[in-house]
C-alpha cells in the first residue's frame, strides 16, 4: 500500500500491478489475441468454467481422460471440478452408469470421428412443438405430455412416431386418437428413442405369445367371434368400455378390455374362473378381482341408464317398443295409450349355502336344487324395462308381483297408469285381483 506523502512512480506502479494480476493479464491476453483457443473449457465436457473451478490434468487421470475422449490432453488442458471427479470414481471401479453419463454427455473434439447424435427413419411423425395438440392441433393451454406408452401404442397401429416431448389434449389418452395426420415422412430421433421402441416391441412380442384370447387388438377377433365369445359385437364392446373407463385397475397380464372381455364370458357363459384362467392366462386370483371390480362399475351409471323404471318413460314405451299386434289383441283404447307389459319370474341357480337358514329358504321342491328368482319385465319388443329381486325360492310368481306393487319399488305405481295392461302366465293367477283393484288390466292365456 502506498501513503499518500510518498512520491509517485508510474513504473514502480505498473510493475508492482503486472506481478500481481500477471496471470489475469496473460489468460486475458491470450484470449485477445487468440480467441479460438480452448484454454478456458473443460477437455472432457466443453464448456466454459469459473477459474476457481479449473484443475491441472494429473498424469493418473490422462489415461482415463484418453480412454473415455479418444483424444490425448496436452499440457495446457485443464478439468472442471465435475469431470475431476468422475475421473476418479473411474479409476476406482465406480458403477458402469457414470461410465455411461459421462460418455453420452462428453462431446469429442471435430477431429475424432464419432456416430451421429441422431438418426433418420423413413416413418411419418407428428409436430413436437407445445403450443398446440399433436393430434388435432388445437391450441392450449390445458395441454398433457404424451406419455411413452401411448406413443408406442400409436406407432404399432398407425404407423406414426409422436416425438418425445410433445404435447396432446387429455381426451386423446383415453384411446380417442381419431384420424391422426402425420406433418413429415420422415422422422429424426436419438438412440434412446430407437431402444426404447425396440424394448417395447420385444415386450409387446412376448405379452402376445403369452395370451390365448386377444382383445386388445380390434383385428385380431372378428365381429362374429366377438358375439360367439362374450355376446355383443366390437361396437357394442367399445361403448361398454367407456363406462368402466378409470374405474378398474390395470395390471401388467390384464388390460382394460381383457378384463371387460373376463366379465363378459364370465356372465354369458358361466365357465369356472379355472377355465378363464386358462384361456387368458390370467391368475384366478386376478380373475376374481376383475370380475369383482368390473361389476361394481357397471352397476352404477351403465345399469342406471338402461335398466329400471327411471331410465325410460311410460311414453316412449308405448311409441318406441309396444308392437302393432300387441295393441291389436290386447288394447282397449282407441288412442292406443296404453303400455303394455310383460312380466315373468326366471331363475338364477346358486351353488348349496352353508347357511342352513338361508339353504331351506333358498331350495325350489320344484327344482329339486337352490336357486333365486328375479322378476323380469319387458315390453313387446323385448327391451327390458326392469329386473326386480331376486327374491328366495319359497315365493311364487304372485306373491312376488304383490310385493312389488305393494312396495311400489323403483316407483312402480306412479310409472303405471290405469288402464295399463300386464301380460302373465298362471302363475300370477292369486295376484290377478290385487292387480284389477290397482286398475291394472292382466291377460293371462
Amino acid at each position: 500500500m502506498m501513503r499518500a506523502n510518498d512520491c509517485f512512480n508510474l513504473d514502480e506502479w505498473l510493475d508492482s500491478l503486472y506481478l500481481g494480476h500477471s496471470d489475469y493479464i496473460f489468460r486475458y491476453s491470450t484470449t485477445m489475441t487468440n480467441p479460438g483457443k480452448k484454454s478456458y473449457k473443460c477437455f472432457l465436457y466443453p464448456r466454459r468454467t469459473k477459474q476457481t473451478d479449473r484443475y491441472a490434468i494429473s498424469k493418473s487421470h490422462r489415461s482415463v481422460v484418453t480412454r473415455l475422449s479418444g483424444r490425448t490432453p496436452s499440457e495446457e488442458d485443464f478439468l472442471c471440478n465435475k469431470c475431476r471427479h468422475i475421473c476418479k470414481s473411474n479409476m476406482q471401479g465406480s458403477k458402469k452408469g457414470k461410465n455411461k453419463l459421462l460418455t453420452s454427455t462428453s462431446q469429442p473434439s471435430s477431429s475424432t470421428p464419432a456416430s451421429s447424435p441422431s438418426v433418420q427413419l423413413p416413418f411419418p411423425s407428428t409436430a413436437r412443438g407445445h403450443s398446440s395438440c399433436c393430434i388435432c392441433k388445437r391450441p392450449g393451454p390445458k395441454l398433457i405430455v404424451v406419455p411413452v406408452d401411448i406413443r408406442h401404442q400409436v406407432f404399432i397401429s398407425k404407423e406414426i412416431i409422436i416425438p418425445a416431448g410433445a404435447r396432446c389434449c387429455p381426451n386423446h389418452l383415453q384411446g380417442n386418437i381419431g384420424d391422426l395426420q402425420p406433418i413429415s415422412e420422415t422422422t429424426t430421433v436419438n438412440r434412446t428413442t430407437i431402444a426404447q421402441l425396440v424394448k417395447f416391441l420385444r415386450s409387446e412380442i412376448q405379452r402376445q405369445e403369452k395370451t390365448r384370447l386377444n382383445f386388445n387388438n380390434d383385428e385380431s377377433l372378428s365381429d362374429a367371434e366377438y358375439v360367439d365369445l362374450i355376446g355383443i359385437s366390437k361396437d357394442s364392446f367399445k361403448d361398454l368400455l367407456h363406462y368402466i373407463e378409470g374405474k378398474v385397475r390395470l395390471t401388467s397380464t390384464r388390460s382394460l378390455r381383457t378384463s371387460l372381455a373376463i366379465f363378459r364370458m364370465k356372465i354369458r357363459g358361466g365357465e369356472s374362473n379355472r377355465v378363464l384362467s386358462t384361456l387368458f392366462n390370467v391368475s384366478q386370483s386376478s380373475i376374481r378381482r376383475c370380475i369383482s371390480s368390473v361389476r361394481s362399475a357397471l352397476a352404477g351409471k351403465f345399469v342406471l341408464e338402461n335398466l329400471g323404471f327411471q331410465h325410460i318413460t311410460c311414453s316412449d314405451v308405448i311409441q318406441h317398443h309396444t308392437r302393432q299386434i300387441a295393441q291389436t289383441l290386447f288394447g282397449n283404447s282407441p288412442a292406443g295409450n296404453q303400455a303394455i307389459l310383460v312380466l315373468d319370474g326366471t331363475y338364477i341357480y346358486i351353488n348349496k349355502s352353508g347357511n342352513f337358514h338361508f339353504q331351506r329358504q333358498s331350495f325350489s321342491l320344484h327344482k329339486g336344487r337352490p336357486l333365486v328368482k328375479p322378476m323380469i319385465i319387458v315390453s313387446t319388443t323385448g327391451h327390458f324395462i326392469s329386473v326386480m329381486g331376486p327374491y328366495l325360492a319359497r315365493n311364487n310368481d304372485a306373491s312376488i308381483i304383490k310385493h312389488i306393487m305393494k312396495s311400489n319399488v323403483e316407483d312402480i305405481r306412479n310409472w303405471v297408469q290405469e288402464e295399463d295392461i300386464f301380460i302373465i302366465d298362471r302363475g300370477f293367477r292369486d295376484s290377478i285381483d290385487y292387480l284389477e283393484e290397482l286398475g291394472i288390466q292382466a291377460h293371462m292365456p
